[in-house]
């Protein structure tokens, strides 16, 4: 059984008039989610084999604040494929892992975060920012998207914020 998880991106700033997208930073409030997220992860003891992340620098803050808040060690690649990715797209970054991989998160954008999961699980599910999702595959990397997939849990960062107040 291998774990996928899909985290989109946390808040970003507003796009700004001769500023590329690709470098558009996390708000405030972006950085707490990111934060809030992270701390779900660390009470929750979950780690990661593999982490792969857009190029973009909300999407590289986001995976670095989460990591970070986790109490996560290893590095972090980022995959140029994932930025503005559809989920055919993202469904080759992921069948690429290596077997050895047990748990991944993947970092990305919407839609094609939503439309992966939707692809791999038949659930229409809405990704807010910094919503993580746990998918469980019955099968290797290298058959995803042709194995059983099952969407295990989704959270977004509210629901993290109430729960732990």
């Amino acid at each position: 059984m291998k774990a996928l998880f899909l985290l989109r991106h946390a808040r970003a700033e507003n796009a700004v008039s001769g500023l590329s997208d690709l470098a558009r930073e996390l708000h405030e409030r972006g950085r707490e989610q990111a934060q809030a997220v992270g701390t779900f992860i660390k009470e929750r003891h979950l780690k990661f084999d593999r982490v792969v992340a857009s190029p973009a620098v909300r999407a590289r803050q986001t995976s670095d604040l989460v990591r970070a808040a986790a109490g996560l060690s290893g590095s972090v690649s980022y995959d140029k494929r994932i930025y503005e990715a559809g989920p055919l797209r993202l469904l080759e970054v992921v069948s690429e892992f290596q077997n050895g991989v047990s748990a991944a998160l993947l970092v990305g954008h919407n839609p094609g975060m939503e439309e992966l999961l939707k692809l791999l699980t038949d659930r229409a599910e809405h990704m807010g920012t910094a919503t993580l999702a746990r998918i469980d595959l019955a099968g290797e990397w290298s058959e995803v998207g042709e194995c059983e997939a099952s969407l295990q849990w989704i959270v977004t960062p509210d629901e993290i914020s109430r729960s732990s107040t």
